[in-house]
């Protein structure tokens, strides 16, 4: 359950500002790489699309066994959301993207299979790996994923199927980017486990890009 006090703008230099830096750096890059751009701007078959898509079913498929497993931990357990869960919404657009047999007809690529078992080897049993790999991919889902997914439906006229994955259904992406920010801030860490975390943090990030480049050289 969330409080009135989780809704302020995180301070400078907090924990949340520093994921905040990071993440943004992320975005900036991940707009502006050569895939995104032609993605969003419909220059890419439909198939880039939905192997991006793919890859990320194979990237939430990890992510979210973690909030299975960490979900009695006192810390991560707060930053367990089923109503976040992308895996739903995911099986919902490659049903309509590959057909019936889509997980047949998708592989993860080389910079995925890193990404997946990076989550497995820091999120499933570590606090700090967990939170760091959970809000790198949420927060960026509820902020910079919301302007790729109304670019993609604009690119690629989708009705009402195939763009699910950006569709938080009854969550109000600004209010709940500001509630879990300055539930970061709250954490009790010590300054040797923020310092963890943030580390975390920027290797989740570069997995990303790293997950773009790989899509890039197949696509453009």
């Amino acid at each position: 359950m969330w409080h009135a006090s989780e809704t302020r703008a995180p301070a400078t230099g907090t924990l949340a500002a520093r994921v905040q830096q990071i993440l943004g750096d992320m975005y900036t890059v991940a707009r502006h790489s050569r895939f995104v751009r032609d993605l969003t701007h419909g220059r890419l078959p439909v198939a880039a699309y939905a192997e991006l898509t793919a890859q990320h079913w194979f990237v939430y498929e990890s992510l979210e066994l973690a909030t299975t497993a960490m979900a009695d931990d006192p810390v991560a357990g707060r930053f367990c959301f089923p109503e976040l869960f992308r895996i739903p919404a995911l099986e919902s657009d490659l049903r309509f993207l590959h057909g019936p047999r889509w997980q047949s007809r998708m592989a993860a690529l080389p910079a995925t299979t890193t990404y997946c078992t990076r989550i497995r080897s820091a999120a499933f049993d570590r606090a700090t790996g967990y939170v760091a790999h959970h809000c790198t991919r949420y927060l960026h889902d509820l902020d910079g994923g919301q302007w790729l997914g109304a670019a993609v439906l604009e690119a690629y006229r989708f009705r009402r199927q195939g763009y699910r994955f950006f569709v938080f259904e009854g969550v109000d992406p600004e209010l709940f980017r500001a509630r879990y920010r300055n539930r970061l801030d709250v954490i009790p860490w010590n300054r040797a486990e923020r310092e963890t975390f943030l580390a975390e943090v920027a290797a989740a990030a570069q997995l990303n890009l790293d997950l773009l480049t790989d899509l890039e050289n197949r696509w453009t």
